[in-house]
């Protein structure tokens, strides 16, 4: 089994940043990503990484802003939060897979079955 956990989340003043932490423990994952709140799907993914290699793929509504990294041998990676708006407020959820391997639906949740509890950010104008 894997066990998922978030931290980092909070306040901030729109335009700053935030760095939000995902550390697993148990078996070994390939992929972690970040889903948030959208509207019209219930968790949209904003960006995943791979554990082996480091290889990122990005939601468009982040891309540029958020930077997503990773210590492999920690189990951990990290969501880099930059630029941020008031629309990024939500709960960040961290997800987690054993299955290798990035691909066009790595954003996908259903693609994860490894779920951390949240993190609430909350973006102020």
């Amino acid at each position: 089994q894997v066990q998922v956990t978030e931290s980092g989340g909070g306040s901030v003043q729109a335009g700053g940043s935030r760095r939000l932490t995902c550390e697993t423990t148990g078996w070994i994952v390939y992929k972690m990503a970040w889903f948030r709140p959208a509207p019209g799907k219930e968790r949209e993914g904003i960006a995943t990484i791979s554990m082996p290699t480091g290889g990122t793929r990005y939601a468009v509504s982040v891309k540029g802003r958020f930077d997503l990294s990773r210590d492999k041998d920690k189990k951990t990676a990290w969501l880099e939060m930059h630029s941020m708006k008031p629309e990024d407020t939500g709960i960040y959820y961290c997800a987690a897979t054993r299955e290798r391997g990035l691909s066009s639906s790595s954003l996908q949740a259903e693609k994860y079955n490894f779920w951390g509890q949240g993190t609430q950010v909350t973006v102020s104008s």
